[in-house]
């Protein structure tokens, strides 16, 4: 048994009695082949209820914090989030985005699920932010499909994304799966690459019921 089936094995039951979870459009994720997953972040234990409720594993990027820790409770989170899919990236500096892309790329030139937050932090307020182009960039490089996702209440089951979470329900509601193969070769182009962002972001929107914030998160952070 891999170590995601025993986390989910052992830890699933317990987080599903926690959290929940309403799933909603799971049959649009492809039984197999490489598929980008792109959604709403809204606190940390997103990416804890991302892989619970999805059949095939999720492979994602996780700062590399999350698994340097020290003492028994570091371990513990490290082998957790390594476990249910977290790839431990440096995503501080110049080299951080390019790093986390190659590592995207990889995971779906494998044929494997990749989740990703196009917003590229947590929302500040429960609003939906501008996505990045990275999402864009990715689908289009490899030719992977995107299926949208919305993550429903988890914010007030860990308001600030601090502490530790409280029961209740949340919802993670999936869309149809989004293909940009009429433009395949312009990954270097910016309109492009804004555009195919920005209607992932649309459905993410529709499924979310969020409203929506032309401005980065990471912006509205520092003001």
């Amino acid at each position: 048994m891999s170590r995601f089936a025993l986390i989910k094995a052992v830890l699933g039951p317990v987080m599903r009695l926690m959290f929940r979870p309403r799933v909603e459009g799971l049959e649009h994720i492809p039984g197999d082949g490489p598929v980008i997953l792109a959604g709403n972040h809204l606190t940390f234990i997103d990416s804890m209820v991302l892989p619970l409720v999805c059949d095939r594993q999720v492979f994602f990027i996780g700062k590399d914090e999350y698994v340097t820790g020290k003492g028994l409770k570091g371990r513990l989170m490290a082998w957790f989030f390594t476990g249910v899919g977290m790839i431990p990236v440096d995503r501080d500096g110049g080299r951080g985005g390019v790093a986390a892309l190659m590592t995207g790329r990889r995971v779906l030139d494998e044929g494997k699920v990749f989740g990703i937050y196009p917003e590229g932090t947590r929302s500040p307020d429960g609003r939906l932010y501008r996505g990045r182009t990275g999402i864009a960039r990715l689908t289009l490089m490899t030719g992977a499909p995107v299926v949208p996702f919305a993550m429903i209440g988890t914010d007030k089951l860990q308001p600030g994304g601090a502490g530790l979470p409280r029961p209740g329900r949340v919802t993670v509601r999936f869309g149809e799966a989004m293909e940009f193969s009429r433009y395949e070769g312009m990954d270097r182009d910016r309109y492009i690459l804004r555009a195919v962002t920005d209607s992932v972001m649309t459905e993410v929107m529709r499924l979310s019921g969020q409203e929506y914030v032309d401005m980065y998160a990471s912006k509205a952070k520092a003001a």
